[in-house]
């Protein structure tokens, strides 16, 4: 992403996210490694937030496990689904200031 536009930057990853949530709503657990990746990605924009942090560590490390194809209960994956959404909330809200 271009770090002279941040307007663009925000942009794409709004964009970016909104697909993240279509594919979540058709296969949370299929589709949280991907929203991870995207969060992670905005994450590295400059924006700083311990308890942002600690959330999309937990989100990752369920995201993680589904990708080695361990047992996830359905309840993990909704948490985790519910952290990004609480990071992509608290981003926007700092991004568009």
């Amino acid at each position: 992403m271009s770090m002279n536009e941040p307007g663009i930057d925000l942009h794409e990853w709004e964009t970016r996210w909104a697909q993240a949530e279509e594919a979540l709503a058709e296969d949370p657990a299929g589709a949280l490694p991907a929203a991870c990746d995207v969060v992670e990605e905005a994450l590295g924009l400059d924006y700083v937030d311990d308890e942002l942090d600690r959330s999309y560590q937990s989100a990752r490390e369920t995201a993680d496990a589904i990708e080695r194809g361990d047992d996830v209960d359905p309840g993990d994956v909704g948490a985790a689904i519910a952290n990004l959404r609480a990071i992509r909330d608290a981003m926007q809200s700092g991004l568009t200031k």
